[in-house]
């Protein structure tokens, strides 16, 4: 039967297909029409306007400053997104510059408002400077971090053996300053930089090389030395609740990775990690530059000592007037500011470039609230003080033109004295009063019977105190559970270093040594140095002292204070580096040795009715990692099987008296 025309086989429509196909692959279908070329369906329902612009075009007439935006050019070619925010009719106006890691947008816009104060309110670390003072406010975003071009190192060290490039946060600084005062014609040429932190950090690296349009520089808080006292490592022990910062700053150049976490309670999570190294590797640490040299250099070498601000700032010309600015409990910088200090004074010979200023607070407290920290309160709103009565006439002497007469001169020295809660104008520091009484070292000796006495203890004494450090139950840092390190609302990151510490007094592995009741007041103004024997019966060890005032039992104003336990100065240090910072040793199993280090420096005074407290334990868990108590090559790295159980022992008689000297003032 012959087949109908009109059908088509399977075999024939396979044929058809696999032509077709052909035809689209080599091209030979261009003749036909392109979809593109037939006009679209019309569509189903009717188009409803947007009620959106396409760009919308904010209306400003009315406000009192002016925001632009530059992408100024560095000298290699990249470009530094800028912010420039210009009181309405300024002339001759000084400029202030913050060069930040954090967002030079968000910094400079977080209230919604026509008038430049409150919309910087916050933030701004000169806020009542520039409502009143009439300041140009620039904010900069550094190299490689949001708006701005380039790569981004943590705390970029200067052009040299750690930087093979020619640029670097000096030059950055020179450029940028070069560029506003040829492109802000409203400024008077003249330059101050100042920021707190990692942006106190900026205003150290301006003074190398400086720009002569710089003239003054406000370092508060700033980032110095990361190994010996501040953001990564104390005296050898490492900062391991900052490795979340590490991953947030360097992930992404807008912050947007954020850290994940496993607990509610920081120490479960850390102490299931087993060491840092684990828990860094968890979160993909090690695609971070910064974390692989963090693990490469445990230990105090080249790399610390060549970045360290302090050292290469004592070896710089003063040319320009500098104000450090310190927190005596700066739970993340305590020790960066003073650093600095001991460093370029002895260049200021005339007694007029270097000033210092040390308040109460946490770290950055002194653009907030000034008047408490914590449960501790001041009787006034020193951080106010600070804004309006230091601040603003040290930067209106230097940078308005005709300087205004100010009601009196700022001193070289303005510190708070916390006990008596008072500003004492100095001139200089370490010392007592304004006529310059200087400290005298004198020893507070740990002795038997869990006493402290200026009075060494006798040889016959019983020779030392013994606890067990078990790295299985380190000592929490403060009372669980532990909040992470967060300025968050409801956080108390900040308050940390004025916690109560009658937890720690209270548990086994921490011995606690208590003067007898005050009679008089007791001062000390500058730096308390540990000198602690002692012995492990391990290979490693941590030693952790804190010099503590004990309230009176019962405070009338203040009832919640009966009894409180303050810590005035604290610090650990890490065994192994007992001889040698940068290479360490193991330690001699059960034989006494001499562990001696600061204290972070304090002006206090311990009022009659209160006592005086010393705290020695082995962990401060977990703002610093645990150490294993046995030798290994690098703890951050550190295996489960090297974790173990040491007997201590703090010796306390004779030759062998463990003491903290005390920077003591006669109490006139």
């Amino acid at each position: 039967m012959r087949p109908n025309m009109r059908t088509i086989s399977v075999r024939q429509s396979a044929w058809l297909i696999s032509l077709l196909f052909v035809l689209i692959g080599t091209g030979l279908c261009a003749a036909f029409p392109a979809a593109a070329d037939t006009p679209p369906p019309a569509p189903l329902y009717p188009e409803f306007p947007s009620e959106t612009p396409a760009a919308f075009k904010p209306v400003t007439g009315s406000f009192d400053y002016e925001r632009r935006e530059a992408m100024i050019p560095m000298r290699d070619g990249v470009k530094l997104h800028t912010v420039i925010l210009t009181p309405k009719g300024a002339r001759n106006a000084p400029i202030l510059l913050t060069r930040t890691p954090y967002n030079a947008d968000d910094l400079t816009s977080h209230k919604t408002s026509s008038h430049l104060g409150p919309m910087l309110q916050g933030y701004d670390n000169a806020l009542n400077v520039i409502l009143e003072g009439g300041y140009i406010r620039v904010v900069q975003d550094i190299r490689g971090k949001y708006g701005s071009e380039g790569d981004y190192v943590m705390n970029r060290p200067l052009h040299g053996p750690l930087n093979p490039t020619p640029v670097d946060d000096a030059t950055d600084c020179y450029d940028t300053i070069d560029w506003l005062i040829r492109n802000t014609p409203e400024s008077n040429g003249k330059v101050g930089i100042l920021g707190i932190s990692y942006d106190g950090f900026e205003p150290l690296m301006a003074l190398v090389n400086p720009h002569p349009a710089l003239k003054v520089s406000v370092p508060m808080n700033p980032m110095v030395d990361g190994w010996i006292g501040d953001d990564w490592f104390h005296n050898g022990a490492f900062r391991q609740q900052n490795i979340p910062y590490i991953h947030d700053q360097e992930a992404t150049r807008d912050n947007k990775a954020k850290w994940w976490s496993s607990h509610f309670d920081d120490y479960d999570m850390y102490l299931q990690s087993g060491n840092a190294g684990e828990l860094a590797q968890q979160h993909g640490l090690m695609q971070l530059g910064f974390w692989r040299k963090i693990l490469e250099h445990p230990g105090y070498d080249a790399f610390w000592r060549q970045q360290a601000v302090d050292r290469i700032l004592a070896e710089q010309p003063l040319a320009v007037p500098v104000m450090l600015v310190h927190s005596l409990w700066d739970q993340e910088d305590i020790y960066g500011a003073l650093a600095v200090y001991r460093a370029i004074k002895p260049r200021d010979t005339h007694n007029g470039k270097v000033f210092l200023v040390m308040g109460p607070w946490h770290h950055g407290q002194e653009i907030q609230d000034g008047s408490s920290l914590g449960a501790i309160k001041f009787g006034s709103d020193t951080s106010l003080y600070f804004q309006r009565e230091i601040l603003r006439p040290f930067l209106d002497r230097y940078l308005k033109e005709p300087a205004p007469s100010p009601s009196h001169e700022v001193a070289p020295v303005t510190a708070f004295e916390t006990g008596t809660n008072i500003w004492r104008r100095l001139p200089s520091w370490p010392a007592g009063c304004a006529t310059g009484c200087a400290p005298k070292p004198t020893p507070l000796y740990l002795a038997p019977d869990s006493k402290l006495s200026f009075l060494q203890p006798p040889a016959n004494a019983a020779p030392f105190d013994e606890y067990v450090s078990d790295p299985a139950k380190p000592v929490p840092y403060r009372a669980r559970p532990i909040q992470p390190v967060s300025y968050d609302p409801g956080m108390t990151w900040s308050q940390w270093l004025v916690d109560d510490q009658r937890e720690a007094s209270g548990r086994t592995d921490v011995l606690s040594f208590v003067s007898d009741v005050l009679t008089t007041p007791v001062q000390i103004s500058g730096t308390p140095v540990a000198h602690l024997i002692a012995s492990t019966s391990g290979t490693d060890s941590d030693w952790v002292v804190k010099l503590i005032d004990v309230y009176p039992d019962e405070v009338g104003p203040q009832p919640e204070m009966g009894g409180y336990q303050l810590m005035i100065a604290a610090d650990i240090f890490r065994g192994r580096y007992r001889e040698s910072l940068e290479s360490p040793k193991p330690l001699a199993a059960n034989k006494p040795l001499l562990y001696r280090f600061n204290l972070p420096d304090a002006n206090h005074v311990f009022l009659p009715g209160h006592r005086i407290m010393v705290q020695v334990q082995s962990s401060w868990f977990p703002l610093y990692d645990r150490n294993p108590q046995t030798f290994v090559k690098n703890i951050l790295l550190a295996k489960p099987a090297d974790y173990r159980k040491a007997v201590q022992h703090v010796y306390h008689a004779g030759t062998n008296a463990s003491f903290v000297e005390l920077p003591l003032i006669a109490v006139h």
